[in-house]
């Protein structure tokens, strides 16, 4: 209980620091935040008005209270150009970055685990000294890159799947839920998907490789070796289950640094997640929609890393009790 009102107080600072931070970036910028608002048509008088509207007018240290307090509401203004409230237009596209972001993240750690642990059991096998540097090669590789190779193969050039886009045009679904187990939301979704996961592999490969290595000469797996267990048992039953807390905790990392970081994908194809929508936003100087994408993405994180902390300390008492101490 301690360590998680420790934890929890330091995620509250964090979120507050952030949230100050993003006031007073989109404020002591040069230029106006209403640079895209205000055009040499309007007069003096109504340039002011549109200040006051938005409360612009107003002290700094005014502006950031009602900031707060408009935060403490779910409150996060208009979009400029949208002419709807930010959190509406953010809550619409938020579930297709999240169904993206933990496809791809399953799909990279479920592969990245079994072969890691592949790997460190046929340790300097031409397999692994093959397999390594191609995983390193395919990581070192750019997302955007990856994702145009997939699009020429499997739709410019073969034509199976969808190059672009969440559904295809005048699909309409009763709900959310249809929408997302729909052939047609199905088939838009493997590309970037697999691009993602190719992209994000490497991490929880490498990882439960290096770890299972180290696990393989620890006195229980040399004890369970004496038991006269088979090989593949010791590796999946007992080396593998040791090894795999540093990949958990690298998998809710993975989700907050994902949510935030698709954005190279999510422009390739076109998909309409936040990434997406935070690019065109600064693209337009929607400064209000960009402000509610960047925290909705930094709070994500901040949670993802609250979740990977608790977790660690969960499975492995260790990790507490050192702190307590």
């Amino acid at each position: 209980m301690r360590l998680l009102l420790e934890r929890l107080l330091h995620t509250l600072l964090v979120v507050w620091a952030v949230v100050t931070i993003l006031f007073l970036m989109f404020r002591l910028m040069p230029g106006s935040p209403l640079a895209a608002y205000l055009h040499d048509n309007l007069s003096e008088e109504q340039q002011n008005l549109i200040l006051q509207q938005f409360g612009l007018d107003r002290p700094l240290w005014e502006q950031y209270f009602i900031y707060l307090g408009n935060l403490l509401q779910g409150e996060l203004g208009v979009s400029f150009f949208q002419r709807r409230p930010v959190l509406d237009v953010l809550l619409a596209v938020f579930p297709n970055t999240i169904v993206l972001t933990l496809s791809s993240l399953i799909v990279a750690y479920v592969f990245g685990v079994l072969a890691g642990a592949y790997l460190a059991w046929r340790r300097n096998s031409v397999i692994e000294r093959a397999a390594v540097p191609a995983v390193l090669a395919i990581r070192a590789a750019p997302e955007f890159w990856i994702g145009m190779v997939l699009l020429a193969i499997f739709s410019f050039e073969l034509g199976w799947l969808p190059s672009g886009g969440a559904n295809s045009p005048g699909m309409f679904y009763d709900s959310e839920i249809d929408r997302f187990l729909s052939l047609d939301f199905l088939r838009h979704l493997i590309l970037p998907v697999l691009t993602l996961a190719l992209y994000l592999q490497g991490l929880p490969l490498l990882l439960m490789r290096s770890n299972m290595l180290e696990v393989m000469h620890d006195e229980f797996v040399t004890m369970a070796r004496m038991k006269g267990l088979s090989e593949w048992s010791i590796v999946i039953r007992h080396a593998a289950r040791n090894a795999l807390l540093p990949v958990l905790t690298a998998f809710a990392l993975g989700v907050g640094v994902s949510v935030g970081g698709n954005v190279v994908v999510e422009i390739v194809f076109s998909w309409p997640g936040i990434g997406r929508l935070l690019v065109n936003a600064v693209a337009t100087l929607d400064y209000p929609l960009a402000q509610g994408a960047f925290l909705l993405i930094a709070l994500v994180l901040i949670f993802m890393n609250f979740v990977a902390d608790m977790l660690y300390s969960m499975l492995d008492p260790r990790v507490s009790h050192a702190r307590v101490a």
